[in-house]
């Protein structure tokens, strides 16, 4: 769409109420992928074991401490129910899915908890210090590093600290262009009230339809539209955490020289410190145009080069992302194949790319997206636009680009039928700086084929960047293969092959996925013992007790 209308897609989307294990909307289902169908060969379709049938041991809590809860939240605020416990179980990656689908839900909290404020919070925080609790916030749950499975050694629970009626638009400072949105107020319906006024966040990961303000927080989240918009974390001006031991507030003023910014070690933090309550955002103005066009390289590293030269010099697209030639094929060939994020939630997007007319399926497939006002996005598309075709780029149009915008929501529901199918199917993302960009591609490309081959599962990997800057950019790898005889070591083999070969072509665990429990070992070994003490030194003087989601990142 390239005219003068208001844009409203992402408004259009609801918040899901997602019923693990499958994802989102229970009402809509997604096919098997042609390209992946021979990889399922003749087994049988199997969905798992139905989560409503799970029986749960009996809540580790003390009552007297449920009967404490009660009193702070109300009693209908807080539920050991079997069915909402397993709700509140493990995040949405693949390991995660797969334990549930086979019915182990022992890693359930003990008790869900729905806070009605902050200062509810802080008072759960504290009992929970008294009382050795470990607490977990909860937002969307869309986690897919082990996230949201804490320690148990050393506590006498875990309660789940679901932030959903924390869901309130606070403020919205239309002068300094900012809004403070409450922690538990889900993507989908912080866009539809700021839109009522005319603005935007600008953040859509392809979690979007589940995730939640709190949770990009805590994260670090990265959304499709990075390249114009921000990284979630560039969005925040100010926040306000819960701790065991009180409150802090942080954000003074856009830019300040009063020493460290504060604001950088709680964004990323994955509760660990405390809870993330509300967030005072910049906002932008809706947008009256956009347009995605769509671009064929020869190779990635031509299209590499590419994406290297809008980032370096400019004009930067709105949204900027690079498919590999596998990636590209299937794509191409089949807009709702193998070659989609088929894993599930994630922080880019890479629905089917649809078809290239004249283009072919040849190459690598280059998106270029732009939003804003008329003028100003025909000034940056066509300078875009010379740039791309100078360095060897050719146009196909805007079809493959406006069929991969609109399809970018749907390919978290192609995990389900692929894993119903006996296909294993996952994801995994690095950054690193451009000169080292090409080396950590091929040594993790490598990593996960030789160790899925070892195991008598030969893969399909493919790799796109969806995120550039200056300096650098991510690399998002999917990974599809058949099943093993144990699909859990089967894939903790392969992910720990690519973690290594990560740390070991010197790029970040981690662009925008997290650490959780999944990245902590190779997290700490890139920061350093040093700098994972001075992390330790702050838990321990904001949370003594050590029951912010513990054993995760630290």
């Amino acid at each position: 769409m390239s005219g003068g209308e208001r844009m409203s897609d992402e408004t259009a989307i609801p918040v899901v109420q997602m019923r693990r294990p499958r994802w989102g909307d229970p009402a809509r289902t997604a096919e098997l992928p042609g390209a992946a169908a021979a990889l399922a060969g003749d087994r049988q379709a199997d969905a798992g074991v139905d989560p409503a049938t799970i029986t749960l041991a009996r809540p580790a809590v003390d009552v007297d401490v449920r009967e404490q809860i009660s009193e702070l939240v109300g009693p209908d605020n807080v539920s050991d129910a079997d069915v909402v416990r397993v709700q509140h179980t493990r995040g949405y990656s693949t390991p995660d899915i797969l334990r549930l689908r086979a019915g182990d839900a022992d890693d359930a909290p003990d008790l869900v908890v729905y806070p009605g404020d902050h200062d509810e919070v802080v008072a759960i925080l504290r009992l929970c210090s008294e009382r050795r609790i470990a607490v977990v916030p909860f937002t969307g749950g869309t986690s897919v590093v082990g996230g949201l499975t804490p320690d148990r050694a050393g506590v006498a629970g875990v309660i789940s600290l679901d932030l959903r009626r924390l869901d309130r638009v606070v403020e919205i400072d239309e002068i300094s262009r900012m809004a403070t949105l409450e922690a538990g107020l889900r993507g989908p319906a912080a866009e539809a009230l700021l839109r009522e006024k005319g603005w935007t966040i600008g953040h859509f990961p392809q979690s979007y339809e589940g995730a939640g303000i709190g949770g990009y927080a805590a994260t670090r989240s990265a959304g499709q539209s990075s390249a114009g918009y921000g990284r979630f974390d560039e969005m925040v001006e100010g926040l306000v955490l819960a701790t065991p031991r009180g409150t802090i507030e942080l954000g003074t003023a856009p830019r300040s020289a009063a020493g460290p910014d504060l604001r950088q070690l709680v964004l990323g933090s994955e509760g660990v410190f405390g809870v993330i309550t509300s967030v005072q955002l910049r906002i932008r103005p809706v947008p009256t145009t956009r347009v995605f066009d769509a671009w064929r390289f020869a190779s990635f590293a031509d299209g590499a080069t590419a994406l290297r030269r809008l980032a370096q010099d400019g004009p930067l697209p709105t949204v900027l992302r690079l498919s590999d030639e596998v990636e590209t094929a299937l794509n191409l060939a089949d807009p709702a194949g193998a070659g989609s994020e088929a894993s599930g939630p994630s922080d880019t997007g890479a629905g089917g790319e649809g078809e290239a007319g004249d283009g072919g399926s040849a190459g690598c497939l280059v998106v270029a997206g732009y939003e804003g006002g008329a003028d100003e996005v025909a000034r940056r598309r066509d300078a875009a636009s010379a740039l791309l075709t100078d360095v060897g780029g050719s146009a196909l149009g805007d079809g493959p680009g406006e069929a991969w915008r609109t399809g970018r929501f749907a390919g978290p529901y192609l995990r389900d039928p692929l894993l119903d199918a006996g296909v294993l199917v996952e994801t995994l993302e690095t950054v690193a700086f451009w000169s080292r960009l090409h080396e950590v591609r091929t040594a993790v490309t490598a990593a996960l084929t030789d160790s899925l081959t070892a195991s008598g599962t030969p893969p399909l990997v493919m790799c796109h960047i969806s995120h550039v800057y200056e300096s650098g950019a991510s690399l998002y790898f999917t990974v599809v293969a058949p099943f093993g005889d144990d699909p859990l070591e089967q894939w903790a083999a392969a992910k720990t092959a690519a973690n290594t070969a990560i740390r070991a072509s010197g790029a970040s665990i981690t662009h925008h996925h997290a650490v959780g429990r999944d990245h902590r070992d190779a997290y700490h070994d890139e920061i350093g013992p040093l700098a994972l003490d001075a992390l330790r030194a702050v838990k321990a003087s904001l949370d003594p007790a050590g029951v912010c989601n513990p054993g995760i990142l630290i």
